[in-house]
């Protein structure tokens, strides 16, 4: 069964308790209860990491290459931006990653430099964007 790391960046732990009118009501556990059904629906195995810590991000993302994961789903959150060496750590495992935002950082005037080093980006759609991604991974790493 592949295995996926879905990263959530710096503030997600905030989810459902601020910015409300954005990003929804949903609280962090009840993301990873719907992301982790998406993941039994596609075949796909889910481990869950947060930290508001770039470092620990990379060196969680280091740790997954050498486990052989397949793939990654990063909502960046507040790492969005002025994060170099979480964009490098990207473009250096050899599994494919995904950056998912619940809303549209865009129309709120941001742009993410994280992109740069995933293979795709999924805004705008919701809690429903983390199926995209995971859709989008099984298709990328095939059954193994």
């Amino acid at each position: 069964m592949p295995r996926i790391l879905v990263i959530h960046g710096a503030g997600m732990s905030m989810r459902g308790k601020t910015a409300i009118e954005t990003f929804g009501p949903m609280t962090l556990p009840e993301y990873e209860t719907a992301i982790s059904g998406y993941a039994s629906d596609l075949g796909l195995d889910v481990e869950f990491f947060l930290s508001n810590n770039e470092g620990a991000v990379i060196d969680r993302l280091y740790a997954a290459h050498d486990e052989a994961l397949d793939g990654c789903i990063i909502n960046p959150a507040g790492f969005m931006r002025g994060y170099p060496a979480l964009v490098a750590a990207l473009s250096q495992v050899r599994f494919p990653s995904v950056e998912v935002h619940i809303s549209n950082p865009a129309r709120r005037g941001a742009v993410s430099e994280v992109a740069s080093g995933t293979r795709c980006c999924v805004a705008g759609f919701g809690i429903e964007g983390y199926r995209l991604a995971l859709a989008g991974l099984k298709a990328i790493v095939g059954a193994k």
